[in-house]
């Protein structure tokens, strides 16, 4: 019998409609246009529990996978594909941002100065301020100090001093047309009276080779080992002639202080020795030319000069610890 003909047991006929007397198709999709039925609401039933969708009267499900493709009496049993909904309100909808009492987005919370309360934030503005006033004031008596002489200068040139010496001086040295091109070491000795009562002369110690030795690996070394030194023969030698003497009252001041430094160094050095007294010291200088470059092709002499100061006394109290 044709599977088309009336009274088959085809539930479909050639048009795709049911034809009379057809038996339920308890698995098949149903098919587009086909009459309600008798049994059309259970067919409705079983497509909405195949899509994952709830009946009627089940119980809402927010998160459950959806189930899309073939229902149950397709060719290869269920074969669909799973996709997960997106997360749904109990009414239904999508999930809402989190939002204020008004209405509006939540705002960010506050970070910095603006977290702080007035308070703070006007002890915070207080601050900032001082800072400012104290790097411009800075600049502005370093910019009077390296600048041609003016009328603010020489109204205000001790104020000027007095703030950049000694730990802000500026000078010319590194950016001249001729730099520092020569390595000076400060050297001294002592003579010494002995517990027996002799007088002995100590070798020449190198004062700048030992602050190098304390500067160099050390990432923080201190003010004293980078300049003290220095400064102190730098002052003598802008304040002496050639021949040592003093020029003017800041002389004797520049010879008290590297005097001083002496005593320091070698009692830190233990010159003297057990029941010793430091009675005089003497300053030398040995001053050699850095090798100039290859390709430069200048020629500078490789022996190192030396020049050497009076023996200066030194007085009880200072070899004790005190000013002259």
């Amino acid at each position: 019998m044709d599977a088309y003909d009336t009274g088959s047991d085809a539930w479909k006929g050639r048009d795709g409609r049911e034809g009379p007397g057809a038996p339920d198709a308890p698995d098949g999709p149903e098919s587009p246009g086909a009459p309600d039925g008798p049994d059309a609401p259970d067919r409705r039933d079983r497509s909405s529990r195949a899509e994952g969708t709830a009946g009627p009267g089940a119980p809402e499900k927010a998160d459950a996978p959806v189930e899309v493709g073939a229902g149950p009496g397709t060719e290869g049993g269920t074969g669909g594909r799973t996709a997960t909904a997106e997360p749904r309100t109990a009414s239904g909808g999508a999930s809402a941002e989190p939002r204020t009492a008004s209405g509006g987005a939540s705002a960010e919370p506050r970070t910095g100065v603006a977290a702080l309360s007035t308070r703070y934030q006007v002890g915070a503005v207080a601050a900032l301020m001082v800072v400012a006033v104290a790097v411009c004031a800075h600049i502005g008596l370093v910019f009077l100090h390296v600048a041609p002489s003016n009328t603010l200068t020489k109204q205000h040139g001790d104020a000027v001093s007095e703030w950049v010496f000694p730990e802000f001086e500026q000078n010319w040295k590194l950016f001249a047309p001729n730099p520092l091109q020569q390595n000076i070491s400060v050297q001294v000795r002592a003579e010494v009276s002995t517990a027996d009562g002799g007088i002995r002369t100590t070798g020449w110690y190198d004062l700048s080779a030992e602050d190098g030795r304390a500067i160099d690996g050390n990432p923080l070394p201190s003010h004293t080992q980078q300049n003290e030194l220095r400064r102190a023969w730098d002052f003598f030698l802008a304040t002496h002639d050639s021949d040592h003497r003093a020029v003017g009252l800041r002389g004797t001041l520049a010879e008290t202080y590297l005097r001083r430094v002496a005593v320091l160094r070698l009692d830190r050095n233990e010159a003297a020795g057990p029941g010793g007294v430091v009675e005089r010291v003497q300053y030398r200088s040995r001053t050699t030319n850095v090798k100039p470059p290859s390709w430069s092709g200048e020629k500078v002499s490789d022996r190192p000069t030396y020049r050497e100061l009076p023996w200066w006394p030194v007085s009880a109290r200072e070899s004790e610890g005190g000013a002259a």
